[in-house]
């Protein structure tokens, strides 16, 4: 596989910032140091014009850019390129006293005043009108300019509007759906319930804070149509730019596992996967390798929405921020590990918010590369410096791709599902949580997992996790069942196959569509647990896992029985099952167990399906990257304490320093090693 770079002008990693010139443009003296530190950090990129529609346009119609074409001139001269933003997530105050359509209706039915960001109306005409304006401008003045790398469309994409102009786009949106046939609708949505039905589509309301919440149809819908919606006024920004520089490349930077949006929907309308990433180090509610091993699940899930090509993390605090519930400091060292990181989860960028602290406002003791110091005499510059110069060693490593053959099943409509359903227990159905702690289990044997939804090919992976698949995709059945036939080794668990798409329960058994004949079983109710209930599942060689939350109660027909219930009514009944099928395999867990009870389970799996298996030490963290001829292993110390990692050979790219079977780490220590 030959190495892709995301930019024929840097054949090597991004390194960059958010700039914000335009907060300076009384200050020349600043601007021109901010060239010289941007060198010396070993910047290669800026991000600039996230906010500056005020300074494009201070006046409806009147516009001006000369003063951001003479920086992006400045800085290509001097080796940095420019990631172009388009200004539209925050507004003027006289766009919006002019075109108050353009500010948004919260849930309660209020219009919003002009203030903060990300809050403009995705429908409204004229605002769409003010913002082709500027961005064709924008593309006009400086889209061709040779420092110019990408387009970046607006900022953090989120939110929803109930404004007039929304509720009537939403109702045009189901009629096209359901062909104009409202009756299609009710039955979809089984609106004979509570007598809820409709008919016609102009009767129907989104879900208002005081309006319809028994319709799961409803609410599902309303996310779907705000994530269409978002989408199709993000292709509207793309296609501006695109009229006038077509071959300029866009992004758009996504906010981790962000339950706004379906980012799936969005990424295919992109060239560039981007990405902001600010976890919350050093905090007292899980260790730092758990932090750690998190954002390495956020990493996966943005590379697997473009899979075949890097992404970008887009935005990460060089130091601290200012908005968590404690800001709190990195500490010495944890500034590389979180770069590298990305880098090995396949990020071909490194890049932060902000280059310089902003003076006043919201953001003015957010971390930046530059603190109100000025200078360049302070820790976090110097970590910065020392990234960049290792990202120019690693410059190899540019292009290289992760190459999972195990998968983990992610759908927002699922996770929309789950939120919404009235089963279970208020506080624990945790879907995102038990896709983490597969993910977490399958990092710890040293196997990076993609995150993929449930309705994407699966024919490149050899092991399949779906966790709580509550929501069957049309095709996911049939799509699981090839997968299994053909060898793949597949793990549902409890809450698998209970309603389809329009979140309507199938009858005859569940999980339902199907699945039952793959698994070989039936779920015929599901307890919830308290906290203080206990159950256990026993298997083949008398080890026990532990229960908590929930538990099956299975009907089993022909699937192997690996382990069952040891307490209560359903005691010794099946609680872990496997069926062949085909070349491949169906495991079935029908309650909840900790993934690393289940460890021996998933080696098992990996095993058949003939992944390799590195276990690391405690804290340790593990990836692969590999392209063009050349691999790379990533180790990573997740502890403040010094490890050593066994069974590792190879050379340093950074030192050249050859490894024969011993790699130290340091407290918070990472390393390259090429194979």
């Amino acid at each position: 596989m030959e190495k892709e770079f995301l930019f024929p002008q840097i054949k090597g990693f991004v390194h960059g910032s958010d700039y914000n010139p335009d907060q300076w443009l009384d200050r020349p003296d600043i601007l021109e140091e901010d060239i010289r530190l941007m060198k010396k950090a070993g910047m290669n990129s800026v991000t600039l014009g996230v906010f500056s529609w005020a300074a494009y346009e201070p006046s409806e119609g009147e516009f001006h850019f000369e003063w951001m074409k003479e920086i992006v001139e400045r800085l290509y001269r001097n080796g940095i390129y420019t990631v172009l933003s388009t200004p539209s997530g925050a507004r003027p105050a006289w766009l919006d006293a002019a075109y108050p359509e353009a500010m948004r209706v919260d849930a309660r039915g209020l219009r919003d005043r002009h203030g903060n960001r990300h809050n403009h109306c995705m429908t409204s005409p004229k605002f769409r009108e003010k913002v082709a304006a500027v961005d064709r401008r924008l593309a006009e003045c400086l889209g061709s300019q040779p420092g110019v790398i990408l387009y970046h469309i607006s900022n953090e994409l989120s939110g929803e509007c109930f404004c007039p102009l929304c509720v009537r786009k939403f109702q045009k949106y189901l009629a096209d759906k359901f062909d104009n046939d409202i009756g299609k609708l009710n039955k979809a949505w089984w609106t004979a319930f509570w007598s809820h039905s409709y008919s016609s589509f102009d009767q129907i309301e989104p879900p208002f804070a005081n309006g319809e919440s028994s319709i799961m149809g409803l609410t599902l819908e309303w996310r779907r149509f705000t994530t269409w919606n978002m989408n199709d006024f993000m292709k509207f920004e793309r296609e501006v730019l695109r009229s006038v520089t077509p071959d300029v490349p866009v992004t758009s930077n996504f906010m981790r596992l962000f339950g706004g949006l379906d980012y799936r929907k969005m990424a295919p309308e992109l060239d560039v996967i981007s990405w902001d990433n600010y976890p919350t180090f050093h905090n007292d509610t899980e260790s730092f390798a758990d932090t750690v091993s998190e954002t390495s699940f956020q990493h996966a899930l943005m590379r697997s929405l473009k899979r075949g090509r890097p992404f970008m993390m887009m935005e990460s605090a060089p130091g601290l921020v200012n908005w968590q519930a404690v800001n709190k400091l990195k500490r010495p060292g944890v500034h590389r590990l979180a770069c590298l990181q990305a880098v090995a989860c396949g990020s071909d960028s490194v890049q932060y918010f902000q280059w310089r602290k902003s003076r006043g406002c919201a953001e003015q003791f957010h971390g930046a590369v530059v603190d109100h110091l000025g200078t360049d005499d302070t820790r976090i510059f110097r970590e910065v410096a020392q990234v960049g110069e290792a990202l120019k060693k690693l410059a190899p490593v540019a292009g290289t791709l992760v190459n999972a053959r195990a998968a983990l099943l992610f759908d927002w409509d699922n996770r929309w599902a789950i939120w919404d359903v009235r089963a279970l227990a208020a506080d624990t159905k945790k879907y995102e949580e038990t896709c983490l702690d597969f993910y977490r289990a399958f990092l710890r044997l040293g196997v990076d997992m993609d995150v993929v939804g449930s309705d994407e090919d699966l024919g490149r992976y050899d092991l399949v996790v779906a966790p709580m698949l509550y929501m069957l995709q049309p095709g996911t059945a049939s799509r699981l069942r090839d997968f299994v036939e053909r060898g793949g080794q597949l793990l549902a668990t409890y809450f698998t196959g209970y309603v389809d798409s329009d979140q309507l329960c199938w009858l005859g058994g569940f999980p339902g569509d199907g699945l039952s004949e793959l698994f070989g079983l039936i779920s015929e109710e599901i307890d919830s647990y308290y906290p203080s209930d206990r159950n256990g599942i026993r298997l083949k060689d008398g080890s026990v896992w532990e229960v908590r939350d929930y538990a099956e109660i299975l009907r089993v027909k022909d699937a192997e029985v690996l382990g069952v219930y040891t307490e209560d009514f359903y005691r010794g009944t099946p609680a872990l099952t496997c069926k062949a099928f085909g070349r491949g395999k169906a495991y079935y867990a029908a309650a909840r167990s900790s993934a690393a009870d289940m460890t021996e389970l998933f080696e098992k799996m990996l095993r058949e399906a003939d992944i390799p298996v590195k276990r690391m030490p405690p804290n340790v963290e593990y990836h692969v990257r590999s392209g063009g001829g050349e691999t790379y292993e990533f180790y990573f110390n997740c502890a403040d304490l010094p490890t050593v990692v066994p069974g590792v050979f190879g050379t340093d790219p950074e030192t050249g320093v050859r490894l024969e079977g011993r790699l130290a780490l340091p407290g918070y220590g990472a390393a390259v090693v090429k194979i």
